[in-house]
């Protein structure tokens, strides 16, 4: 059961629940709504209280994060998770291809990464995936196990409290060995998923660094400093040296590699509730290998 405590000091006495919770829990309006509307979402001193008790010092206000989850409707499925780290807040695990994210609608029975996550976490649980990763993409990504954790993680994303760092292969090699690309990316309207550089299109910023060259290949380290969609791929196509295997922003090969060659290697972040600094890698996977 995930909970936030938080005994009242003397410079806070005199404040309200509401108060407290905004300002120094940093609860969002939405969440504490629900939080009141349950038996035991808040209580003070083990007794349930309402947004507007005014606590003294010493009071002992508590948070059960838990009871104001929505369960998920989705169907578990048993799969084998490469769980890296694990508390009752959140999750972060090495995900494989060509695994989905989450359910599409164009194929609604698939087994999903959410699906195996709410079995991992039993039936009924909430889930709140932080940065989803394309089904072709493998690497590290972070589940929160409620709603308020989840929203402290999405604040943090593309800050220095949450930085991830992906290795590509590409066709060919940037010309400079390593730089910054600063290309807007909007859809592309001949296609439903693609995207391309468009001046007209949101802000769109990628740092590289070249790692090595084999033969045809490079191994690219990649940091986005914004989250769009398809923003590596894209950017590294507009570079020309798209990522080996890609099949829509550069050449399919799938006897080299049957996907678009992306891992989300790193992940350096502050947990949102305990303030720990965790730095997490998974390894490059082998078909990413084999290509070097």
């Amino acid at each position: 059961m995930a909970a936030l405590e938080l005994i009242v000091t003397r410079s806070q006495a005199g404040r309200t629940v509401k108060s407290l919770l905004k300002g120094e829990l940093g609860i969002s309006t939405s969440l504490m709504g629900r939080l009141k509307r349950t038996e035991t979402g808040l209580t003070v001193n083990g007794q349930r209280v309402f947004t507007t008790a005014v606590l003294q010092e010493g009071d002992h206000l508590r948070v059960d994060l838990t009871a104001a989850e929505r369960p998920t409707d989705l169907r578990p499925v048993p799969m084998e998770l490469d769980i890296l780290f694990e508390d009752e807040h959140l999750l972060v695990l090495n995900k494989p291809a060509p695994l989905a994210s989450i359910p599409s609608s164009l194929v609604p029975d698939e087994p999903t990464l959410a699906a195996g996550l709410l079995h991992h976490l039993g039936e009924g649980s909430a889930l709140h995936l932080v940065n989803r990763l394309d089904r072709g993409t493998t690497g590290l990504l972070a589940a929160a196990k409620t709603a308020y954790v989840h929203d402290l993680l999405r604040r943090q994303l593309h800050t220095g409290d949450f930085q991830r760092t992906y290795l590509a292969v590409c066709a060919g090699a940037p010309q400079k060995p390593e730089g910054r690309v600063e290309l807007p990316i909007g859809r592309d309207p001949s296609s439903a998923v693609k995207r391309r550089v468009d001046p007209e299109g949101k802000e769109a910023v990628t740092d590289y660094r070249i790692l090595e060259c084999s033969g045809p290949f490079s191994l690219v380290e990649l940091t986005p400093r914004t989250g769009r969609t398809h923003q590596l791929r894209v950017h590294m196509a507009a570079l020309g040296c798209p990522l080996a295997g890609d099949w829509l922003y550069g050449t399919e090969d799938r006897e080299l590699i049957p996907r678009p060659a992306l891992h989300a290697a790193r992940l350096a972040m502050t947990h949102p509730v305990t303030g720990e600094h965790l730095t997490l890698e998974a390894a490059l996977p082998e078909d990413m290998r084999a290509l070097l």
